[in-house]
């Protein structure tokens, strides 16, 4: 954009107008937090910390989404409002990354066999997973800065186009995660259909059903990084929190909940035992 005359309201410019909800939002991802550092103090395990930290990162995006609302003066702080955007352009990686790394889990505790070995090579790489959503990252970081502060058409070119890489990156890799969590879904299903004790109606939902409710969480992310991709690069529709909370906010933090379901994150000595027999 071109530069701001004194006074100029980023956040009131960028749809960032409602108190309220992203107070409200503060506050239950706070709750969240505190949930899960708890879990994770009782069972480190992966996921529970990275589950952690994004409810961290949640709780700051909101905290800054309050003030810029709230206040002229925060809301005339370009740098408050780029690191807002930061925080949930980075955060959505815990998440993601999170949900990619509890399908791989609960795959290896399966009795494995032929059916599944061909997903474990392919998910087990998780290195690649994570230099892709780096580059996503890099890509939406810095095409937030260019955009939010660019003073040339150019720079805001380049900025557009950035995001638009990083939306379609990270978009991909959801709708990859969607089809691992199918494909070992359906795994769970045969494993379930060939145990022939009883124990299983002793286990929680999560232990017997993950499945499924990864599959919902799965279903939940792609509804966030849809309204991302279809509205990248249009401020309206980007910034309209009409819409942004409904198909950005409200999916997230209903997938952090459906994390919280008993027995759906397995126990480090269940994946250490796992992984020796793989």
């Amino acid at each position: 954009m071109s530069p701001a005359p004194p006074g100029f309201n980023y956040a009131d410019f960028f749809g960032i107008k409602t108190v309220d909800a992203a107070a409200i939002f503060a506050a239950l991802y706070l709750i969240l937090l505190g949930y899960y550092l708890l879990q994770a103090k009782r069972h480190p395990t992966y996921v529970l910390i990275t589950l952690s930290v994004f409810c961290a990162i949640r709780t700051s995006a909101f905290a800054i989404r309050t003030a810029l609302a709230a206040s002229d003066t925060a809301g005339q702080n370009l740098g408050l409002y780029i690191a807002e955007q930061v925080l949930f352009s980075v955060g959505f990686v815990g998440l993601l990354y999170s949900s990619y790394t509890l399908v791989l889990d609960r795959e290896l505790l399966l009795n494995s066999g032929e059916r599944q070995r061909t997903l474990s090579k392919i998910m087990q790489e998780r290195r690649y997973m994570r230099i892709v959503m780096m580059a996503g990252v890099a890509c939406g970081i810095v095409g937030i800065n260019d955009t939010s502060s660019g003073t040339t058409p150019g720079d805001i070119s380049t900025g557009n186009a950035l995001l638009k890489a990083g939306a379609a990156i990270f978009f991909a890799l959801t709708v990859i995660q969607g089809i691992f969590t199918v494909i070992y879904t359906k795994h769970e299903i045969l494993a379930a259909r060939n145990d022939d004790s009883n124990s299983e109606k002793q286990k929680p939902l999560g232990a017997t059903h993950g499945g499924y409710i990864l599959c919902a969480i799965s279903v939940l992310l792609l509804i966030r990084e849809a309204f991302a991709v279809a509205t990248v690069g249009n401020i309206a529709k980007s910034g309209n929190e009409h819409l942004w909370y409904p198909l950005v906010a409200v999916p997230e933090i209903l997938a952090v909940i459906l994390y919280a379901a008993p027995g759906l994150v397995p126990p480090r000595s269940d994946l250490n035992q796992g992984q020796s027999q793989a």
